[in-house]
């Protein structure tokens, strides 16, 4: 099982940055790619970006290319989802999340979630 803690989110205007973390913790040894999903009032949780453990592999969603952008640092077991240039339509809860497989962009393929951090952009 693995354990992860988001923080980072908050309420920020049009234009803002924002910088997400979730904190890794247990078999860590067993994903092979953490994601961002995003969840936002009366919606589908959606795919945003995720990013392989070996080799920092990424695949991103059209909606957020050219303004997010993960990364991750083995050494802490932290995943970063630096969120540039927000927008009205970024605002949902986001969540961390694990899988076993490599860059999967189905919320099915992931195994472990965080508690999920809100983000709200105002305009």
């Amino acid at each position: 099982q693995v354990q992860l803690v988001e923080s980072g989110g908050g309420l920020v205007q049009a234009g803002d940055s924002l910088r997400l973390s979730c904190a890794a913790s247990g078999r860590t040894f067993s994903t092979g790619s953490m994601g961002w999903f995003r969840q936002a009032p009366g919606k589908e949780r959606e795919f945003v970006v995720a990013i392989s453990w070996i080799g920092a592999r990424t695949k991103y969603a059209d909606s957020v290319k050219g303004r997010f952008t993960i990364s991750r640092d083995n050494a802490k077991n932290t995943v970063y989802l630096q969120m540039n240039n927000l927008k009205p339509e970024d605002t949902a809860v986001y969540y961390c999340a694990a899988a076993r497989a490599i860059l999967p962009i189905s919320r099915y393929d992931y195994n472990n979630w965080g508690q999920g951090t809100q983000v709200t952009v105002s305009s």
